[in-house]
């Protein structure tokens, strides 16, 4: 057996299916991560990994911190590489049927499937316990499973870097086939505004109030939003407020976000929002206040970087074709570069995610676990020599 495909010739379709349906099966949406990362962490120790979780939860307020495995490898004395996901899904899968159809894996249609993420948790067992198994060189190898990511990213926001000893990885997660490397994400913030108005009863003296309501429309109405320009895009997507339909209403709050690429545009379309709103008060007799809050940081790697390099020759090293693509949809790696660890988002193959119609084929679930065991031989032999 070639040493340089062993690894990933080991692979077993129908062991990898049958851990996808079963994690897929596992209710743990976010903040309810407990029983999927105890399972998880059960077949890892199993696997000679040794298992920590850190206070993650204290501060999320859910039921379980973010899960850090470490297994030393055949080569020890090298440095470490990690893998990542999450462990949280977006909505709750209890009563999920999974059907297998034409080579592709989905729920009945009465739940999500939950491929987001399930689908790199099954790669990364079955890839490590085919590296295992061949026998080839490893580096240490470390898992950072994180919680509570669909709510933006908060488990790697509150993760304990620590308990992290490697510096470069990679994440699966993202609705591209296998080979897609994504090599930009973007910057993104929240906005929040307190809309302030004069209340007043409609059938007594509806002149003398000051309709929040109406502030805001005029906002909204004014604002850039949706694809603003390319590489920015902005929305707002929450709004509440008004007491009874009697009562002019003095208080709204809106919710917004922003992203783009570049932090000098993010800068100027917040201003241009928060510019609606003060303006649409202004005119109207009401008052603002605005918050903006940074939600993460964006990533830019060239394509010729040793770490972009590295994930081409993985995909080269099992016959799939890469390919480079941006997106403005935030991952727990815009999070883990913030903090100084290297690392790209890697396609995996689910599709309509977030909907009763998300889906996963089979062979992007073998090639996921593939490319897996084909990044943990790059890592080590690039160190190796």
């Amino acid at each position: 057996m070639n040493p340089a495909t062993s690894a990933a010739a080991l692979i077993d379709e129908k062991r990898l299916v049958a851990s996808f349906v079963e994690l897929a099966q596992i209710n743990a949406p976010s903040g309810s991560e407990r029983e999927i990362a105890g399972v998880v962490a059960g077949r890892l120790r199993g696997m000679g990994f040794s298992t920590r979780f850190d206070n993650a939860d204290e501060r999320t307020g859910g039921n379980c911190g973010n899960l850090i495995a470490r297994w030393e490898g055949t080569a020890p004395t090298l440095r470490p590489m990690f893998l990542s996901t999450h462990l949280d899904t977006v909505l709750p899968t209890a009563g999920l049927r999974p059907v297998i159809r034409d080579g592709v894996i989905r729920s009945d249609g009465t739940t999500i499937l939950g491929a987001d993420d399930r689908a790199a948790l099954a790669a990364y067992l079955e890839g490590i316990w085919a590296v295992q198994e061949s026998g080839v060189a490893c580096a240490p190898l470390e898992l950072i499973l994180t919680v509570s990511e669909q709510p933006g990213l908060v488990g790697a926001q509150h993760l304990d870097y620590s308990l992290v000893t490697s510096r470069a990885g990679y994440v699966f997660d993202s609705s591209g086939d296998v080979g897609q490397i994504i090599v930009k994400g973007p910057y993104s913030n929240r906005i929040r505004w307190w809309i302030e108005g004069k209340p007043a009863h409609l059938g007594l003296a509806p002149e003398e109030g000051v309709s929040a309501i109406l502030i805001a429309a005029e906002a909204l109405g004014a604002m850039r939003l949706g694809k603003v320009e390319p590489g920015t895009h902005a929305n707002v997507g929450v709004i509440h407020g008004g007491r009874m339909p009697s009562i002019i209403p003095d208080r709204v709050e809106m919710v917004g976000e922003a992203r783009s690429f570049s932090s000098e545009r993010l800068d100027v379309q917040l201003q241009d929002m928060t510019e609606a709103v003060a303006r649409a008060a202004e005119r109207r007799g009401g008052s603002a206040t605005v918050a903006i809050e940074k939600k993460y940081l964006g990533f830019a790697f060239s394509l010729d970087s040793g770490h972009v390099q590295m994930a081409v020759r993985a995909a080269a090293r099992i016959g799939i074709e890469p390919f480079f693509t941006e997106t403005l949809g935030g991952a727990d790696t815009n999070i883990f570069n913030e903090h100084g660890l290297v690392c790209l988002t890697l396609g995996n193959g689910f599709r309509n995610i977030h909907s009763f119609d998300e889906h996963i084929s089979i062979k992007n679930l073998v090639d996921g676990a593939r490319y897996a065991t084909a990044l943990i031989q790059e890592f080590e032999e690039a160190q190796a020599g």
